[in-house]
Order: C-alpha cells, then structure tokens, then sequence
C-alpha cells in the first residue's frame, strides 16, 4: 500500500480498517496517539487491545527504539493490521493534523482549566462528535513521564481513570486498554448475550400446569398448614417462580423433580 493511500485509509481516520486476513472492516472511530512511547512491549500492547475494542489507528509521536520494532509486532499478537497502519511522527502537534477534537490522558491534576472526564465520559463525548464527522484523537504519554504540560495543552480535554490515588500510575497499555473498552461500550458493543439471556419463558398454560401440579403435591404432603394461610401461601409462592421467568425446558424440569419427590414420598407411605 502507498504510504498516501495509508493515510488517507486512516484519517478517514483510525476510523476505518481495510479487509486484511479475514478482519471485517471496522466503523468510525478514534485515533490513538502515543507520545514518546519506550517500550516496543507496551505499543504491541497497546495494539493489540486497540484491535479487541474495534479501534486500528495509531499513530506514535518519537518512539525511542525508532519504527519499525520488532518487540511490538511480537506482543501485538495478531494485531499486526493496526501495527502495519501504525504511522510515525516527529512531534505531538504533526501526530493531530486533522483532527478536530482530543483528549489528553493523564493522572496528574494541572492548572490547564480544561474539562476533566472519566473514560466512560470521554468515549460518549467521542462518538457523538465522531458521528457528526468529526476525527477525535486521545493522547497517552510515554512510560517515563507521561505527557508534558504542552501537550496537555493541545488537547479539548483531559481524560481521569479513577485510580487509587496512593498508587496512581498506571502502565501505557493498561490506560490504553480502558480507554478503548469505554469506546467499544460507547460504540454500542454489548457482552454477548448467554443463552440465559435469550432464553423465552415458557408459555403461560405451561407455567399454569406446572404450578397446579406442584401445589397438589404440596397439599398431599401437607404444606398448607394453617388453612386459613394456604391462599397467602400459594400466592408468594406463584411470585416467587413467576419472577424467574422460567423456560420450558425449566418447567418440564421442575415438573420432573416434583413427580421424582412425589414418588419417593409415596414409597414411604407405603
């Protein structure tokens, strides 16, 4: 790929990923920018939670070991479309050209008066703007010393992860990771669902059935005892497995486990 095709893939930006070894294209959304960035362990990293989280562009600001890196393709473990896209920069303010919004990350409180965000605030904000078209970008600091007042300073905002104050740094692929899980929520990307939480309840006869049959069992063996408490029984006990909203394989379980009762407690009588 020319590297002018590479950018304009990118910029139109971070937001979108080329078909490459059986990866879907990915939608809009931001670019991630690494500042100084020392470790080739940590931009593998980086990557590599970028890709799980539905993000590809990257774009590193004077990587110490210089680019490419060895040691970040290994630990990008597959990820390596977002390490191939990766594009290098001599300075903070050249790494944004094109962007219209970013967000700096950092622990330390400045006196910068910028609007102050958590991470799951901070992907909301970016994907209204980013819906409008518009590019975002968040800024991450190097291993040593995080971002510089300036670079700070370029920024729409600062992004805070509320971490433990006495022991508030935290490693660049970590921040990196939480910020693009907030996206991907942000992006609409739920848990996939079990099948608990698919699961239909079963008919309303069937339930009906189920519940008949377990309250004659009940009163065989004597459960409604006072009577004048048997209609209160009987309701708290309905609600109780209404709520669980069970399926029909559940209730021809449950039906299951009263005739398997039934019969034992009946052998006894015997």
């Amino acid at each position: 790929m020319s590297r002018e095709k590479q950018g304009r893939e990118e910029i139109a930006g971070g937001r979108r990923m080329a078909r490459r070894d059986g990866l879907a294209v990915l939608g809009p959304a931001p670019l991630f920018v690494l500042v100084e960035p020392q470790m080739g362990e940590n931009i593998g990293a980086t990557a590599r939670g970028m890709l799980n989280f539905g993000l590809s562009g990257l774009r590193l600001v004077n990587p110490r070991d210089g680019w490419p890196n060895e040691k970040a393709g290994a630990m990008a473990a597959g990820a390596s479309i977002v390490i191939d896209q990766t594009r290098v920069f001599e300075s903070t303010a050249a790494a944004l050209a094109g962007c219209q919004y970013v967000l700096a990350t950092t622990a330390r409180p400045r006196e910068a008066l910028l609007p102050v965000l958590e991470p799951a605030a901070a992907a909301a904000e970016m994907k209204q703007r980013i819906g409008r078209g518009e590019t975002c970008a968040v800024l991450f600091g190097g291993e040593r010393a995080g971002l510089s007042n300036e670079d700070v300073m370029r920024a729409d905002g600062i992004v805070s992860i509320p971490v433990n104050p006495a022991f508030a740094s935290l490693n660049l692929a970590q921040a990196a990771l939480i910020v693009a899980y907030e996206w991907a929520k942000a992006d609409g990307r739920a848990a996939p669902a079990s099948e608990l939480d698919i699961a239909i309840p079963a008919p309303r006869e069937d339930f009906e059935r189920f519940f008949d049959h377990l309250v004659a069992e009940l009163d065989k063996a004597g459960y409604f005892f006072p009577e004048a408490k048997r209609a209160n029984m009987e309701r708290n006990l309905k609600v109780a497995f209404m709520r669980a909203g069970l399926t029909e394989g559940e209730v021809r379980s449950l039906r299951g486990v009263i005739k398997a009762l039934a019969s034992q407690r009946g052998g006894a009588d015997k």
